[in-house]
């Protein structure tokens, strides 16, 4: 989800959801690496039924990682990202199933996004390019000192797109690697793999999400089953509590900030590109031969409990004294649904709502009143009621001019604070000196006195009163590169200013305030997509083509008389081919991941598309600092328009390009020891043509239809298609009967008097898991290190007797030598805490 700052804000908020992965690592006897047995029992204390693998998530970083030498070639990457699979393999040990799942072609209203980014990513790599040559050439010019430039192919991360020669590289060698692993490791023996490419419709974490949810609704699915979700984004949160799946677990990687990251130019740490100063790089080693080496440490894992999430918004959202009977999984699908309006991936954040400004706990405060009054809730199995949205978003609106001055004070604030600190960096522009110089701790040299206090007070006041801010010791202005200010992008909008609904339309639509009409047209497509999306994640896929048609959101304020703004969505809507949509995310600077007519379409001036491919474009920064932070100011691509062009160059497709063009299915995959292998040899023997049902006894209840594949791989693969509803089927955000939910965390359900002692807080997964206590070796450790309660450290200062004032106000000095043990100052050793 489009929220930089949920994760962040959700983990302070609740810390107690996060949990640090206990990693098993592979062990060397005489030379040789003994791999890991993951058929053991999770070290962990938990074991989890089925693994999800948001695949993007792990190919990015592993074809061009950012804190490590990159691939040399595509094997290299191919190996990168299996090693990482097996990593995660091994954290999580799943015990029935593993999903493998690519991003597939994406709704429309996705693809708006998609297209920004790429667009971003080609034009970022033109400026770096520019950037880092303009600097080359001024190193030279100075006589500093740079490496050959290398020569090498640039890897474009825009060939991560469904319909590309990579992707289908990377579908082969995954269906390769998971034959081998059925093959070769005990603890993928007897579980059933998954694999959705590329070539099958939709977004990596929906097509999970529809996964499960077309299983609950089989008679068959074990409503305990223990399912782990592997992926980054902040929208796995809310597709994992939309499950209402009482045991759902997300794992993903620790965010370490201030990763350090090499030169673009010269290749060395501690510095960027723009302070590069072309000093030659130091030997590294005797010969020289960690030279291509980067100081990296690996990245741990952690495990966000949604169990322990859900007791948190069981705390928040209980509501006492209403009008019906309170229905907590209702009021977590509310919560999903408010989360919407402050950034996701379809629609822009409504201007008055920051995360970062506690915009979600503004939001639940306002909800909880409007479930009083409206005598309901917000959503129901992921169908919005708009009347009662409409008050929420009012009740924003009141406080929307509140809000945005708030907001520039606390930007002129958070300005002077980070000036004052800057100043305290810098030091003082004088050293103090004789016994008010600074000292090192435990130094065994002796101040020396001051002779004249009166002089040096008189030095130090001087000093104090000397000019600054902007103004050098001669009363001259200093030179801009010495100011602590910064330019301030441009702000034509001002909204902590009396008329900023009329600037800001004026501006974001070239359109007056007073257009009535216009405003009505962005808030019924703002409308249309909050039902859209909240359906996306309930139900699936309401439309392929709808988008919202605008850059920019409209104001809490403005959603009047929403009730009757939207009906329904058009039926029957078909998403685009994989090469179809590489031309409308594409900029014409990737265009060689494309057939050569259809490339020339976004480069031959004639072309009746030229327009969806700008060389340059403008990025408003939208009240934020950096760019990648604004909003790319992109032509929507204009789907008939875009399809009619195609109609002219689709009979210049070869085979494989055609091939490449087409949709596909889900693969199964499993072992030789699995139940279902006899049942699908069977199936190839027979060599039926028709959809087969799975039996759902064979494969631990999971059901949907299986058909033969053209080109198997053993062992034994098969097509996959989930189990199919009718049209208006509605799947219910319920917890599924028999379901068991899982112990409290935060608060034990069973807690009585009888229980002596207090309550602590539960620590991984086990309830049951044994504390540490030190022995006597270890407390004769801690008394050794440490001084013994009374013992006086040495050093200068310590028989010096506290200063006067110290004497005057509560402050009183011990009048015994001894304490009693109350008074007594204790030192608490520190200690890493340890798993039994």
């Amino acid at each position: 989800m489009g929220v930089p700052a949920f994760f962040r804000w959700l983990s302070r908020k609740y810390p107690s959801i996060i949990v640090n992965c206990v990693e098993e690592k592979s062990k060397e006897c005489n030379g040789v690496r003994i791999p890991i047995d993951t058929s053991k029992p999770n070290p962990n204390e938990v074991e989890f039924d089925n693994l999800y693998l948001d695949m993007n998530g792990i190919i990015h970083p592993c074809t061009h990682p950012e804190d490590k030498p990159a691939p040399k070639n595509e094997d290299e990457m191919m190996v990168a990202i299996f090693e990482y699979i097996d990593r995660l393999f091994n954290i999580v040990r799943p015990r029935r199933v593993l999903y493998m799942a690519i991003d597939g072609v994406a709704p429309r209203a996705k693809m708006n996004q998609q297209r920004s980014r790429r667009f971003r990513a080609s034009k970022e790599a033109v400026e770096l390019a520019d950037e880092k040559q303009r600097m080359r050439e001024d190193i030279f010019q100075r006589g500093g000192y740079l490496p050959p430039e290398e020569i090498k192919e640039r890897f474009d991360s825009n060939c991560i797109t469904p319909g590309t020669e990579f992707m289908d590289n990377l579908a082969k060698c995954l269906r390769y690697y998971i034959a081998d692993r059925l093959t070769n490791d005990p603890g993928w023996r007897n579980i059933t793999v998954f694999l959705s490419d590329a070539s099958v419709p939709g977004e990596g974490e929906h097509k999970i999400m529809d996964f499960i949810r077309r299983q609950r609704a089989q008679p068959n699915h074990d409503p305990n089953t223990h399912h782990c979700l592997c992926g980054a984004d902040a929208d796995l949160i809310m597709l994992g509590l939309a499950t209402h799946e009482p045991n759902f677990t997300i794992i993903r990687e620790e965010f370490k900030p201030n990763k350090p990251r090499p030169c673009a130019l010269c290749g060395q740490i501690g510095h960027e590109l723009k302070d590069c100063q072309g000093v030659a790089r130091e030997k590294r080693g005797e010969h020289d031969e960690f030279a291509d080496t980067i100081p990296t440490s690996e990245q741990e894992f952690i495990f966000l409990r949604l169990s322990v999430l859900r007791e948190y918004l069981e705390r928040e959202l209980t509501m006492a004294s209403l009008p019906f009977p309170f229905n907590f999984e209702r009021s977590v699908d509310d919560w999903v649904f408010m989360c919407f309006f402050v950034g996701n991936d379809f629609l822009p954040h409504l201007p008055s709502l920051e995360i970062r400004e506690g915009a979600i706990d503004r939001l639940v405060s306002i909800y909880k009143d409007v479930v009083h009054k409206t005598g309901g809730y917000l959503t129901e199995n992921g169908f919005v009621n708009l009347e009662r949205v409409e008050l929420i978003m009012q009740a924003v609106g009141v406080a929307e001019d509140n809000i945005f001055k708030k907001r520039k004070d606390d930007e002129e604030n958070f300005k002077k604070r980070m000036k004052e600190k800057k100043k305290r960096l810098k030091g003082p522009a004088f050293l103090l000196g004789g016994q008010f110089a600074p000292q090192a701790l435990g130094g065994r040299d002796r101040p020396i006195p001051v002779q004249n206090a009166r002089h040096t007070a008189f030095d130090m006041r001087m000093e104090g009163n000397r000019p600054s801010d902007g103004m050098d010791n001669r009363g001259l202005k200093r030179k801009a590169e010495d100011s602590d200010s910064e330019p301030e992008p441009e702000d034509n909008v001002r909204l902590w200013e009396d008329g900023w609904k009329q600037r800001y339309y004026k501006n974001k639509f070239d359109v007056d305030e007073t257009d009535e009409e216009f405003r009505k047209k962005v808030v019924k497509s703002y409308v249309e997509g909050l039902c859209w999306v909240l359906r996306y994640y309930y139900q699936g896929c309401a439309s392929w083509k709808w988008y919202f048609p605008f850059h920019y959101a409209p104001f809490a304020s403005d959603f009047k008389d929403i009730k009757d703004m939207f009906k329904d969505f058009e039926k029957g809507t078909m998403p685009f081919k994989p090469l179809e949509q590489l031309m409308g995310v594409f900029p014409a600077a990737s265009g060689n991941f494309l057939p050569t007519t259809w490339r020339a379409l976004m480069t031959d001036p004639d072309s009746s598309i030229i327009d969806f491919y700008p060389d340059d474009f403008a990025i408003d920064l939208n009240g934020k600092k950096y760019a990648w932070q604004g909003v790319a100011l992109l032509p929507f691509v204009d789907e008939r328009r875009l399809r009619a062009a195609l109609t002219k160059v689709y009979p210049d497709l070869t085979t494989e390009e055609g091939r490449r063009n087409s949709l596909g299915s889900d693969v199964v995959f499993v072992g030789k020891s699995h139940p279902l292998c006899d049942f699908i040899i069977e199936l190839y023997r027979s060599e039926s043509c028709e959809g087969t049902e799975i039996p759902p006894e064979l494969c631990h209840g999971i059901q949907g239809t299986l058909n033969l594949d053209e080109e198997p791989i053993l062992p034994d693969k098969i097509k996959f298609k989930d189990p199919q509803f009718e049209e208006r089927h509605v799947f219910k955000a319920v917890v599924l009967p028999g379901a068991k939910m899982p112990n409290k965390v935060l608060k034990p359900g069973d807690w009585h008097r009888s229980n002596s002692g207090p309550w602590k807080p539960q620590l991984g997964f086990n309830p049951n898991r044994q504390q540490v206590h030190l022995d006597q070796s270890a407390f004769r450790t801690g008394q050794h290190n440490q001084p013994r309660i009374g013992q006086h450290v040495g050093g200068q200062y310590s028989n010096a007797p506290p200063p006067s004032v110290y004497h005057q106000g509560n402050y009183r000095p011990p009048l015994r030598k001894d304490p009693p043990p109350f008074q007594r100052e204790y030192h608490i050793l520190p200690f890493r805490r340890v798993t039994i």
